[in-house]
């Protein structure tokens, strides 16, 4: 499938970025994979990857900073010359519930910063690269419904930032389509904690009576969507803002905090 692709991953120590680099490790993909901290658990499963006969760079530092972004590209340019995909996973969420009024100045710059400049900063650097190849696959990461731009109450920062990622998408799409990049945004469900590395089989058999599917979701759902979005033959799939949420919504319509 890859033919010695380059495949730059961002926040990829764990999560749904760590599932990203497992099944593209599979496919023979070569990886440079971005964490802002060097997890004690990377190595463990770096080896595991790179085990398997897969190229895996990291490169570590926080590329919501612009200098930062700038460096994880070159960095990964001398180690492969060429990057021809980018999956930015990052995305901090703070899972208590919270009015904008109540959310500290540092809270509301990380998430905007985590979430939305990160991706400009990554892309900015990144697409000269992609250009000169006249290839690309980008995709960010939202959440269900982001197209739709809807009001979330306890979430309004966070779902600023995404909803903002989302008209960047449809715009880089619009923009850099003549030069062979695509860009899509993956819109996970309910997929938290420890299901984000789990695979479909892990799953499969657990009652999930609030999504319509029946189950709930887990990493290999999104890393299969992942995986289809870098073909060369989905080169006509750009501009789209993909759900995979097994049917949820997973905005609450009024705030579930308690007053």
């Amino acid at each position: 499938m890859s033919s010695g692709k380059v495949a730059l991953i961002t926040g990829g120590s764990g999560g749904l970025g760590k599932m990203a680099a497992i099944f593209l490790g599979r496919e023979k993909w070569r990886l440079m994979v971005n964490c802002r901290n060097y997890p004690g658990k990377l190595d463990e499963w770096m080896a595991e990857v790179t085990g398997e006969n897969v190229e895996m760079g990291i490169s570590i530092g926080d590329i919501s900073r612009r200098n930062v972004a700038k460096r994880v590209v070159q960095e990964t340019l001398e180690r492969y010359g060429r990057i021809d995909a980018l999956i930015h996973a990052v995305g901090p969420f703070i899972r208590e519930r919270k009015w904008f009024i109540e959310h500290s100045a540092n809270e509301i710059e990380e998430l905007v910063h985590g979430n939305l400049l990160s991706a400009m900063w990554m892309a900015h650097s990144v697409l000269p690269v992609m250009r000169r190849h006249n290839w690309g696959r980008i995709l960010f990461f939202g959440f269900g419904r982001a197209v739709e731009a809807p009001a979330w109450p306890d979430r309004s920062v966070y779902a600023a930032a995404k909803t903002g990622l989302v008209s960047f998408t449809k715009t880089l799409a619009v923009e850099e389509a003549p030069y062979g990049i695509t860009v899509n945004m993956i819109c996970p469900g309910d997929i938290v904690k420890e299901r984000k590395e789990m695979c479909i089989n892990d799953v499969k058999n657990i009652r999930d009576d609030e999504t319509p599917c029946g189950r709930p979701g887990s990493g290999e759902d999104v890393a299969r969507l992942i995986l289809f979005l870098l073909r060369s033959k989905s080169d006509f799939v750009t501009g789209n803002i993909m759900q995979v949420t097994g049917g949820l919504d997973v905005i609450h319509p009024v705030s579930k905090r308690e007053r």
